[in-house]
């Protein structure tokens, strides 16, 4: 189930927003305050987020400026949809200089902003990997079919190594279940997607083996799993 964080100060247009993306199948985290939505995104980031442009602490904008500028490669990367009145071709223009990925201007159809939303996943899925790359963490030996993680050579099955191989080939990417699927088990295979979560789970437990303070498999509701640049584990 794709997460969305929203925030909108107006109760009656973020009702309704919220109760159109339900329906839709979407989570929906509302906050009425840039603060607070700025550190819900630090503690989950959600996979896509819509967020108002004049606000009682402050501009929509400016929250979106510091996720682009932010250390965390997940911010960086984290879709936004810039929600506004103003329907100006400057302010537009501003705001997709900020680093909105895009901008729907009140009064909107309900139906539009799940669809562009949905536009929003898809690109994000099938976006380049970030510059900050966490496959500096690991060294794949190809033709020994070893894989080594922090100066550690990891003990992995053959479905593992492959697995993590595909991971790897585009690290920042997000991997649908299907892909990762086909990629590893084949499309002949009887393997489902419980088999790329289970083999996922016996992954991360042989990393954190080697790092407990690092969790570079991610997962992303709905989506699938990427391998990213990770923060310490609190844990």
């Amino acid at each position: 189930m794709p997460q969305v964080l929203l925030l909108e100060d107006d109760p009656a247009i973020a009702d309704t927003v919220v109760f159109a993306l339900q329906r839709e199948g979407f989570e929906v985290q509302h906050h009425l305050l840039l603060r607070d939505a700025h550190q819900h995104a630090l503690r989950q980031r959600p996979d896509v987020a819509v967020l108002d442009v004049g606000l009682p602490d402050g501009n929509g904008m400016d929250l979106c400026r510091q996720w682009r500028a932010a250390d965390d490669v997940r911010l960086r990367a984290l879709p936004v949809l810039m929600l506004t009145a103003r329907a100006e071709e400057m302010d537009r223009v501003i705001a997709l200089e900020t680093g909105a990925d895009d901008y729907l201007t009140k009064p909107f159809s309900p139906r539009e902003l799940v669809a562009r939303l949905r536009a929003l996943l898809r690109r994000s899925a099938l976006s380049p990997a970030p510059a900050a790359s966490p496959a500096s963490l690991f060294e794949l030996d190809a033709d020994g079919q070893r894989i080594r993680y922090a100066s550690h050579t990891l003990g992995l099955t053959r479905m593992e190594y492959r697995l993590l191989a595909a991971l790897l080939s585009a690290p920042g990417r997000i991997r649908s279940r299907e892909w990762l699927l086909d990629q590893v088990w084949g499309l002949q295979s009887e393997a489902t997607d419980r088999t790329v979560d289970t083999h996922i789970k016996t992954l991360r437990a042989k990393l954190r083996e080697c790092r407990p303070d690092l969790e570079p498999i991610a997962t992303h509701r709905g989506l699938g799993y990427a391998l990213e640049l990770p923060p310490a584990r609190s844990d």
